[in-house]
């Protein structure tokens, strides 16, 4: 039965060359890798066409009979033995290819041991928009594993070091060989140390770490805006065995305010005005981020949707002594719920009103009217 096609397994047009035959080795293989997918036999069988595929495609004389022939190539017999038209150290050279391209990034160094590295933290933080513009200091409670005191994180029972892993050898890996493919995997034994606990600690199992919630202090600077991540270095989960501790990442969420909408270091704010001020003029004050009152004079025949800057009044910029702005539009509000009176007075202004007191209206509908009347082409 054929196989799949090796480009469209790489994703790669036929004219594709060694540069990006390799870019898209690597970017597949990376995906679809054993130890980015445990227990996954789909991903697994995905894997190897992958490594098959940029085999025979990065091998020049290889790639020509592939052209030719198509899997037919690779037959019994068809290039005078083999198994499949592969040399006989194609898994082993799987193996090198991995370690050439992605070094530990899939799973321990060549000749050596994985880190063991404690896993990084996230934590969601929300803060105001005021707490925003003036940073503060908050508490946070983590959950999270720490160096276990009784080993010292050796794992170990009174500190006893560990010793290399016989199913490994001390590199944390083991090949598995499967018809024409070798793969290597993560020791099951030493999960990839290199190392085993012969005597664990009693309280930690041998792992090096305990769970334990932790209160640390993060500051908030002023200025953060929403989707600011902050990393407080080696915060993380504990390392196994002693390793290195990850980090942990304050990832902040602006909660929306009320009356204020931010872009950047600016801030806009919304203004609901009476036909009248708009008209006569007036003024009016409105409370800025930090707290303090602005003045806005409103001059007269104002429009809606008029903007009206506050220069400084913004957000602040982050890591910065500058300010933003603040922008007050103005909407201006129809009266409703009109008494006796106060419709007789709009009737009264509307007859009394002229073109030049509505030059917008005015214009705009002496020109709908021209639209209307326009003889036919």
């Amino acid at each position: 039965m054929a196989g799949a096609d090796f480009y469209e397994t790489l994703g790669v047009s036929q004219d594709a060359d060694e540069k990006a035959l390799k870019s898209a080795f690597r970017k597949r293989a990376m995906e679809y890798h054993p130890d980015r997918n445990p227990g996954d036999d789909a991903a697994e069988a995905k894997f190897k066409e992958i490594n098959e595929a940029y085999e025979t495609l990065k091998d020049p004389q290889k790639r020509a009979a592939y052209d030719r022939y198509g899997h037919e190539a690779f037959t019994q017999g068809a290039q005078g033995g083999g198994h499949g038209g592969f040399s006989s150290d194609f898994g082993s050279s799987m193996s090198d290819i991995f370690e050439e391209f992605f070094g530990d990034v899939v799973g321990g160094r060549r000749g050596g041991r994985q880190s063991g590295r404690g896993a990084d933290l996230r934590f969601n933080m929300e803060v105001t928009l005021e707490e925003a513009f003036s940073g503060k200091t908050a508490e946070i409670t983590v959950p999270s594993s720490v160096t276990c005191k009784a080993c010292s994180g050796t794992g170990g029972k009174s500190g006893a070091r560990p010793i290399t892993c016989r199913t490994c050898g001390g590199i944390g890996r083991v090949r598995v060989t499967q018809g024409f493919f070798s793969v290597e995997r993560t020791c099951a034994s030493c999960q990839g140390r290199g190392e085993v606990i012969s005597d664990p600690c009693d309280v930690c199992s041998g792992s090096g770490r305990v769970p334990e919630e932790r209160t640390l202090s993060v500051n908030i600077p002023a200025g953060i805006e929403d989707g600011t991540r902050i990393r407080l270095a080696g915060e993380g989960e504990a390392g196994k065995m002693g390793a290195s501790s990850g980090d942990l990442y304050i990832f902040i969420s602006v909660i929306p305010h009320e009356f204020f909408q931010r872009e950047g270091a600016d801030i806009f704010c919304r203004v609901p005005i009476s036909m009248t001020t708009a008209a006569l003029g007036g003024q009016f004050e409105v409370a800025s981020v930090e707290g303090a009152k602005a003045r806005v004079k409103i001059p007269e025949g104002t429009q809606t949707g008029k903007q009206f800057r506050l220069k400084g009044k913004g957000m602040p910029v982050l890591r910065s002594s500058q300010f933003g702005d603040m922008y007050i539009q103005v909407l201006i509000e129809t009266p409703q719920s009109l008494t006796k009176r106060q419709r007789e007075l709009l009737e009264e202004f509307e007859n009394e009103s002229s073109e030049k007191n509505n030059p917008q209206s005015s214009g705009f509908f002496s020109k709908m009217k021209e639209f209307f009347t326009k003889p036919d082409a």
